[in-house]
């Protein structure tokens, strides 16, 4: 009897679970990392919970929505991270979920488990996503608004339109991309006959009207805020810098998205065994409209996002690489046909595993051996719920208050920002950014005021004794990060600015 891997059989047989499988076990693995490895927060997630916790409808660091779930998903915790891990992780588990059933309404079910396979290869995929933020709540949104969309272009399913008016709309208080990425929508629908025959009826109409009612209560601050201004474009003498910029981004978006044409290659026939025949996996043949629609939303954001970014001269990518690069590993299989060999599968098992664990296994290894070298700091390993408890007790010993306020560097302030008693943080370098708090009510109420020490006395930095002449430095604190190794201890100077009337 022909032997046929029981991975083979079970994509055949039983593809939801195998994705389930697959995906369920991928969140896992990055919970695992957060739990074991993580003391603190990664990224600026500290700060955008401080920010969370004040329910503006817009700060600096974008639309609302992301940091409201954020500030919901830690208290759910009981002021735990593991709540917003999880939120996370439940971003992810929906964009694979979105993706597939994407996948299956255009190439069936048994290959609509290879496109998810091979997108979660992407390294966006991987450790970023345990920092949330708008790059990550953004995905499941632009997963399930290409979902919706293929349904009422390609099905003509009418009743995808409230949906997609929803996700449409959260989207935009989620991610500034979101025009961006809503315009795509429209130009495809626009250029395709089926897309302009779906737009001739009242339906269209009624989802704008739901879109403009979610985003009204943000464009209104943007307005008030003076932030719509337009981006300054390069000069001519700046287009070649800007170009080679762009193709930076680029770059590092297909090295992103190297397992996909890796895996590929090893599946080709060059790797065909003598006397093998390999299982086929097959699918009904693609209509030409979901092949385009395929190719363009594969195609148009990394290279449109790549052109914006670089013409703009932004660090990153618009959107971000998890969002634009949703579509290719199901581009690749629509190119690939109706049949498709599944050649050496062992060989491809191992590599597609490798794909996955290694950004993983590459955080473990940065966290237990990195400060061995003497590095840079790794900012996961401060002890964030030591730092915060060390503050919060201190200021109750000497005032006889509960903490309200913290400031000094806002890395350390966010953290102490994370205690239970949900102190403000005061960004005191940059107050408009902290319009709850600025300099006369941080005197009112008192609080803490850290920085990293440069000496054993604590001297503050010039900037920070200018902007608070009054204060009195305490005897530095040390804190062991998570692996020491190498590295000095953690040692952070602090003031207190006692609440007036104490």
């Amino acid at each position: 009897m022909r032997f046929t891997s029981l991975v083979i059989e079970l994509i055949r047989a039983r593809p939801r679970l195998i994705v389930w499988i697959a995906v369920l076990l991928q969140a896992l693995m990055w919970l695992f990392v957060a739990l074991v490895f993580y003391r603190s927060p990664p990224g600026n997630l500290a700060t955008l919970l401080a920010f969370g916790r004040e329910y503006q409808v817009g700060t600096d660091l974008g639309p609302p929505l992301p940091v409201w779930l954020a500030d919901i998903a830690y208290r759910a915790a009981g002021g735990h991270m593991l709540g917003v891990y999880v939120l996370a992780q439940l971003c992810e588990i929906a964009t694979f979920i979105a993706l597939y059933h994407l996948s299956r309404a255009v190439v069936g079910s048994q290959q609509a488990v290879l496109a998810v396979l091979l997108t979660m290869t992407v390294l966006a995929f991987s450790s970023p996503t345990l920092d949330f933020g708008p790059l990550v709540l953004a995905r499941p949104l632009w997963a399930l608004l290409l979902l919706h969309s293929w349904q009422i272009i390609g099905q003509r399913r009418g009743n995808a339109w409230f949906a997609w008016s929803i996700e449409a709309g959260l989207l935009l208080l989620t991610t500034p991309a979101a025009i961006f990425l809503l315009l795509l929508i429209v130009v495809f629908a626009v250029s395709t006959a089926g897309g302009r025959r779906t737009l001739r009826g009242l339906d269209p109409l009624f989802a704008l009207i739901v879109v403009a009612v979610l985003a009204l209560p943000y464009a209104v601050w943007l307005v008030r805020a003076e932030t719509l201004t337009m981006p300054a474009l390069p000069q001519v003498a700046e287009l070649n810098a800007r170009a080679l910029h762009a193709a930076w981004l680029f770059g590092g978006l297909v090295l992103g998205a190297a397992a996909i044409p890796a895996l590929t290659f090893l599946n080709t026939g060059l790797f065909d065994g003598k006397g093998e025949e390999p299982p086929i996996i097959y699918r009904p043949t693609v209509e030409p409209l979901a092949r385009n629609f395929v190719y363009f939303f594969a195609l148009a954001p990394p290279l449109g996002a790549v052109l914006i970014s670089g013409l703009l001269g932004l660090d990153s990518v618009v959107g971000g690489a998890g969002v634009v690069l949703v579509m290719p590993g199901l581009a690749v299989v629509v190119a690939a046909g109706d049949l498709i060999a599944m050649r050496r599968t062992r060989m491809l098992r191992m590599v597609w595993a490798a794909a996955i664990i290694a950004p993983a296994a590459g955080v473990v290894l940065a966290v237990l051996f990195l400060p061995w070298t003497g590095a840079n700091e790794i900012a996961t390993s401060m002890p964030a719920r030591a730092i915060s408890d060390f503050f919060d007790e201190s200021f109750a010993r000497r005032t006889n208050h509960r903490l309200r306020a913290v400031a000094g560097e806002t890395q350390l302030a966010s953290l102490i920002a994370l205690h239970s008693g949900r102190p403000h943080l005061f960004i005191d370098a940059v107050p408009a950014r902290t319009p709850w708090m600025d300099q006369a009510k941080f005197s009112e109420t008192g609080g803490v005021v850290v920085w990293r020490a440069s000496d054993t006395a604590g001297t503050p930095p010039p900037d920070i004794l200018k902007r608070f002449p009054g204060i009195v430095p305490e005897v530095p604190r040390a804190f062991e990060w998570l692996v020491t190794g190498r590295q000095q201890l953690l040692r952070i100077g602090w003031a207190i600015v006692r609440p007036k009337g104490t």
